[in-house]
């Protein structure tokens, strides 16, 4: 035998001895698979063919939405001491609805899970079978406990009312989940029939996991709106999240969102929110909604390595607006302000959560003065700035127009057109 053929004879002797210890996936019936129900399995279950993307979603906050306190006691990020807690609770006394020596407040033993450890944490506890979110909760940025539904919390069923969107794979029925975070089932479907067909069902295994992706826009960006608005089930009574709702399909069929209609306890106006997780509410009176830049055009859901911004935006800042806004044009506010921060303008920080002050508005309209001239209740986006957060709203305004009608009386403020030119410096 030649040399070159015995060094192929070889390699064949070895490869199939490797093919044999590693063994042949065995058989699957493709159709008795796909004909049993569709059902939950676990992100654990999906890191053992995907563990990149399992690694990059641990690190977003989505993985760490509710955390199981009776499995990881470090999960509560404060440590539970009434007397701090109810100090803090005077402090707002004037605000509550129950005296804060009368809010209830729970044994860190009573403590089920905490919910969030960004912004604030928020804890579940039982009672009497029922899960519940307790009337305190801790502001990271403040570093304060604040009350949270003090006068009615026992009439809120966590289950109900948003345990949709702090688990995946609840049952409201039992009020059992598949796992205490905002998993891959979340986004992509259940998974038990993509985890159960053998890798050489090519085919058949794609089409039974949704991949956001590969979706068209318009109904992708539809799984984040499933959790970041407000509204009501079109399914179940009472219950205010998509029960029902699968990645794919048409929200709007499962969740009624609230109007903009009208006063209403979450809006300002006509196109500003004024609660959190309503940024895909606000996004939809956008001029990006018209143009078809969607969430993860700036945000990304799951990357490898540690996020860079606290937002999980692409890029930092101003510098994800220069990704597609590179010419303007040096008029009115731009004319005397940098160019170094667009978002304070565009994207004022005038939604409020329930302490840390606010989140930037997706609007992504500026807010001028004559807004809160004409309707007080709504914040504008030169007052959000702490240089001109006391000025004169009418000098303000006149300042960006000063050629416009402000109505509504003297056009006092006027004259003061001078001391705006240190505008953005």
């Amino acid at each position: 035998m030649k040399k070159g053929a015995m060094v192929l004879w070889g390699m064949m002797c070895i490869l199939t001895a490797v093919w044999t210890s590693c063994g042949v996936e065995k058989p699957v019936d493709v159709e008795k698979v796909m004909s049993t129900p569709q059902a939950f399995v676990g992100s654990d279950t999906c890191k053992m063919c995907h563990l990149e993307h399992f690694d990059s979603w641990q690190m977003t906050l989505h993985s760490r939405s509710t955390q199981n306190v009776q499995e990881n006691l470090d999960a509560i990020i404060v440590p539970f001491n009434e007397e701090v807690i109810r100090r803090d609770l005077a402090r707002v006394e004037d605000q509550l609805k129950v005296s804060s020596d009368q809010i209830y407040i729970p044994e860190e033993e009573e403590i089920m899970y905490a919910i969030g450890n960004q912004w604030s944490q928020m804890y579940i506890i039982e009672k009497e079978g029922t899960l519940y979110i307790a009337p305190v909760m801790y502001d990271i940025e403040s570093h304060r406990w604040i009350p949270y539904y003090e006068d009615r919390w026992r009439e809120r069923p966590w289950a109900l009312k948003c345990g949709g969107c702090h688990v995946t794979g609840l049952d409201l029925e039992t009020s059992t989940f598949t796992e205490p975070s905002i998993g891959c089932e979340a986004c992509h479907g259940k998974g038990s029939w993509h985890a159960a067909l053998p890798k050489t069902a090519v085919f058949e295994k794609r089409n039974t996991i949704i991949n956001p992706a590969k979706l068209t826009m318009g109904i992708a960006v539809q799984i984040c709106g499933s959790c970041h608005g407000q509204g009501k089930s079109t399914r179940v009574e009472g219950a205010e999240w998509p029960v029902g709702y699968r990645p794919g399909t048409a929200l709007e069929f499962f969740y009624e969102s609230k109007s903009y209609e009208g006063p209403e306890e979450f809006i300002q106006s006509d196109e500003f929110a004024k609660g959190h997780h309503q940024q895909y509410m606000a996004w939809r009176q956008s001029s990006h909604f018209d143009k078809g830049v969607t969430c993860t055009s700036c945000h990304f859901v799951h990357q490898l390595g540690i996020p860079p911004t606290r937002s999980q935006t692409i890029s930092a800042g101003s510098k994800q607006c220069f990704e597609c806004h590179v010419m303007i044009n040096k008029v009115q506010a731009h004319a005397i302000h940098s160019f170094a921060n667009c978002i304070g303008c565009h994207m004022p920080p005038i939604v409020q959560s329930p302490e840390s002050g606010a989140i930037h508005s997706h609007v992504f309209k500026t807010v001028l003065p004559i807004t809160t001239i004409k309707n007080p209740n709504v914040p504008n986006s030169c007052q959000t700035c702490h240089k001109h957060k006391e000025a004169d709203l009418r000098a303000l305004q006149m300042a960006f127009d000063p050629t416009g009608d402000i109505g509504g009386g003297e056009e006092q403020g006027a004259t003061e057109f001078g001391e705006f030119g240190e505008f953005g410096q």
